[in-house]
């Protein structure tokens, strides 16, 4: 009896052994398969190529646009509001630009009709009903001036930081980009004057945008390739020519 307990343990601890080693290999070839996949790199489909925006935009247009009435506005998101404020200022110009008409006429002529207008219809009014009309009152709300002043003001405030920085003498590249785009504003001056150009930039304003918010991947990739060149063109223009140019001696110090 002994000898048959004693015959009989060592298969039931070789089955056991198996048992427990196909175990631990199961353990280890999970184990081993977790970390290689923890090894292993992302593949590179995977990982999305940055996309180049225009002026580094990150934003969807409306955004960078403030997201508000104005962004609507000049986006046609309200295509009556859009509409109404295009022919408004089509308007205007037409009267100041092409017929001569002056604003002080314009606006002493608007009260006069106005004025004339709300007399007849006191004085009929007060004839057929025997008693005046209501004229309502007439109030400019407050904030909405406040906000402009203020959004005014922090524009003009950020337009002379930069020109002091571009003054500054920091950066030839963005100073050289400044004087270009001035250079150019001049010459178009000079073609028309400023409520033409006034109309010219406000009419872009209003059509450009939404252009480019329904034809931005295209127009980025054409943007991307241009800017590519224009690089190429300063690196030999700094080559060239700015390399060249003899620097003060305060730079060669704050180099140092």
């Amino acid at each position: 009896m002994a000898d048959h307990v004693e015959n009989s343990d060592p298969k039931e601890e070789s089955l056991l052994d198996k048992i427990a080693g196909k175990i631990h290999g199961d353990d280890s070839s999970s184990s081993s398969s977790d970390s290689d996949s923890e090894k292993k790199p992302a593949s590179p489909s995977s990982v999305k190529p940055k996309i180049y925006r225009l002026f580094g935009r990150e934003k969807p247009v409306h955004k960078v646009f403030g997201g508000g009435k104005a962004a609507d506005v000049l986006l046609w998101r309200n295509k009556k509001i859009s509409a109404a404020v295009i022919g408004g200022v089509t308007t205007a110009w037409v009267l100041f630009e092409l017929l001569d008409y002056h604003l002080l006429t314009l606006v002493c002529h608007i009260s006069i009709l106005a004025l004339a207008v709300l007399f007849l219809w006191s004085s009929v009014s007060t004839f057929i009903n025997k008693r005046p009309p209501h004229i309502p009152e007439v109030h400019l709300p407050e904030d909405p001036f406040l906000q402009v002043a203020s959004a005014l003001r922090i524009e003009i405030n950020h337009a002379l930081a930069v020109l002091r920085e571009i003054a500054s003498g920091r950066d030839l590249k963005k100073f050289l980009m400044v004087v270009t785009g001035l250079w150019v504003l001049s010459i178009v001056g000079g073609w028309c004057n400023f409520l033409t150009l006034f109309y010219i930039l406000f009419v872009l304003l209003h059509t450009l945008p939404v252009l480019y918010e329904k034809y931005d991947d295209k127009i980025d990739a054409f943007a991307e390739k241009a800017t590519i060149g224009v690089k190429k063109q300063y690196a030999v223009l700094d080559a060239k020519v700015l390399s060249k140019i003899p620097r003060g001696p305060w730079k060669d110090k704050k180099r140092a």
